[in-house]
């Protein structure tokens, strides 16, 4: 069987390139064919998605909030069909299926609720004062206004929440922009099956036809091109720094350049305090054991590198760390190629010099492991060397053994910009601290005596930290404020 693109209301297949997706438990290849789409095919998306923007901008907020709701309808009516497909597709189980499930109905429903408020497209009003002296006013009204069309890259490791009808995808079909997605060919059945549901409901509320297409690739060529196409006028990206910095490259390489919103890697370093430790050791060696092994590793929020003062306390800590580590079992992860690359990666860290490898999980009989482990060095190597302050995607940690804590602000002082700060503590006033001030230097998000990994979808939200952990600091990739990357003002005066 071949699977298609859907290119608006309809069907296409013109390429001759195909590929399949695998059963990552099993490594099993499944039958369906994926049909690559071909430059062709990406213009008609594109051309389609453009004369669908002005239409469909046009719309108001309320029935943009009626489509979202119908797409959120729509997948609970095929929940199923949906569960059963991505866990053949990624590995991940049926809870952690459910849980993504139930945030992607979440985030349609939350900007449907936004988009809901009464007059939600008028930002700002400044009243006219015709009477104002020595120069009368004018009435000043900001709209919001979407940007365009936009294209969305489905994320390997969310085949849910950050992919088809993700976050991204939502945002901006809530701010008035046609989607055009490039699925990922990890997952391309799941994101097919979601796709169709989508133009199901779009066709059944006449909408115009463009304002959503799902194009077929597992190489990069597809997306390159989507970018690069002058009636794309913005990009939603989440996935590794390589990638989302190939892709602001080619979005500045335009002869009118568009923005790039991508969400990228991050070390999400966490500091334990001694204060810390003398209170809840043992709990928080739990918690981070699970943080950093949960899903197998496969978290963008994933602590990748912990701190810690050398002292008896600490000692005591990494006994009871290594004890809980070792009962944690290893999964398969999303994909093959994710799985070579987390083995690649962390042996490339443990095998840096003064740099050994701490304990390691349980390997279970399963194909593609996540095989978790820990690595343990000192602040002075963790300092002096960049490759251990890249991200391990993956179950794998690094363990920094600092000599006091002025250390270990002079390591954070240096390092880059991140998604999230983790900061256990046991201060009356942490938050005067020179240690927090740093960690809102350089995060999105600052955890106080908490792990990263679990993102509230909420309007508080800030998921986006400095460069290189996102492309825009200014932005979030979750929570209804996310819309606002998809939005312009434009203010009309009279």
């Amino acid at each position: 069987m071949n699977i298609p693109n859907l290119i608006g209301y309809h069907t296409s297949s013109e390429g001759t390139i195909t590929f399949q997706t695998i059963n990552p438990i099993t490594d099993q290849l499944h039958l369906e064919l994926f049909v690559e789409a071909t430059q062709a095919e990406v213009d008609q998306s594109a051309n389609l998605a453009n004369a669908a923007y002005r239409p469909f901008s046009r719309t108001s907020p309320m029935e943009r909030a009626r489509f979202l709701k119908a797409i959120a309808t729509e997948l609970e009516q095929n929940k199923s069909l949906l569960i059963n497909t991505y866990c053949g597709e990624s590995g991940l189980n049926e809870q952690r299926a459910e849980v993504e499930f139930a945030r992607t109905i979440f985030q349609l429903t939350s900007f449907a609720d936004l988009l809901s408020q009464d007059l939600w497209e008028v930002k700002h009003i400044d009243l006219a004062e015709p009477n104002r002296t020595p120069t009368p006013k004018p009435q000043l009204t900001k709209y919001r206004l979407g940007i365009g069309p936009i294209v969305v890259f489905g994320a390997s490791n969310f085949p849910f929440a950050y992919s088809t009808v993700g976050g991204d995808t939502a945002a901006a079909l809530a701010a008035g922009c046609p989607v055009i997605i490039k699925s990922h060919p990890f997952h391309a059945h799941t994101s097919y099956q979601v796709a169709k549901l989508v133009v199901k409901v779009a066709k059944e509320l006449n909408l115009p036809e463009g304002v959503f297409s799902h194009l077929n690739a597992s190489g990069y060529e597809v997306g390159q091109q989507l970018v690069q196409h002058p009636l794309i006028q913005g990009i939603g990206f989440t996935g590794s720094i390589k990638g989302g910095v190939a892709i602001q490259q080619l979005a500045q390489q335009r002869s009118v350049p568009i923005p790039v919103f991508a969400e990228m890697g991050s070390l999400n370093p966490v500091v334990i305090l001694p204060s810390a430790l003398k209170k809840e050791s043992d709990i928080i060696a739990s918690k981070l054991a699970l943080s950093i092994t949960q899903s197998s590793g496969q978290f963008c929020t994933k602590p990748g590198a912990l701190f810690l003062v050398k002292s008896a306390e600490t000692t005591h800590f990494l006994e009871t760390f290594k004890t809980i580590f070792e009962k944690q079992v290893s999964y398969s992860m999303v994909h093959p190629t994710i799985a070579r690359t987390y083995t690649q990666r962390a042996k490339q860290v443990i095998d840096q010099a003064n740099v050994q490898l701490f304990t390691e999980g349980t390997v279970t009989n399963t194909c593609n492991l996540g095989i978790p482990q820990l690595s343990l060095t000192n602040g002075q190597i963790f300092d002096s060397n960049k490759l251990l302050q890249e991200e391990v995607f993956g179950p794998h940690a690094l363990l920094v053994i600092c000599k006091d804590q002025q250390e270990i602000e002079q390591i954070l002082e240096n390092i880059h910009g991140q998604l999230t700060f983790s900061l256990f503590h046991n201060e009356e006033n942490i938050e005067a601290h020179n240690l927090f001030f740093l960690a809102l230097e350089k995060a999105g998000r600052v955890i106080l005596n908490g792990v990263p990994t679990g993102v509230e979808v909420s309007p508080a939200m800030q998921h986006g930290g400095p460069f290189p952990s996102s492309s825009d600091s200014r932005f979030t990739a979750v929570g209804t404020d996310s819309i606002e990357r998809f939005l312009r003002g434009v203010t009309v005066q009279k």
